[in-house]
């Protein structure tokens, strides 16, 4: 009897030996494979640089248009951007004035 006893706590320990153990290899494989994994690490650093660049560049841009918004304040309005602005979206010029784009 004693032997009937062990069969199924040895098959029940088995099982559970297995579980624990596929449990740990699917952990062990997204530590290795998944998306913060081991092998897209490189990806995330090239991914950083990229929109590192893309801030600064987007930083610049803002900067700009915020010069240009305190320049066009209304108590104290640039008058060389008034009249940039004016030529350009209105075009508006004096007759003795020559319009020379420059791209």
């Amino acid at each position: 009897m004693r032997t009937m006893r062990q069969g199924p706590n040895i098959a029940r320990q088995r099982l559970v030996q297995g579980m624990a153990l596929a449990v740990l290899l699917v952990v062990g494989s997204v530590a290795v494979a998944g998306p913060s994994g081991i092998l897209a690490w490189g990806e995330n650093q090239r991914m950083l640089e990229q929109r590192s660049v893309r801030i600064a560049q987007l930083r610049d841009k803002r900067d700009r248009l915020r010069n240009r918004v305190d320049l066009l304040a209304p108590d104290h309005v640039d008058p060389d951007l008034a009249g940039e602005l004016l030529r350009s979206n209105l075009n508006v010029a004096r007759p003795d004035e020559m319009v020379m784009l420059v791209p």
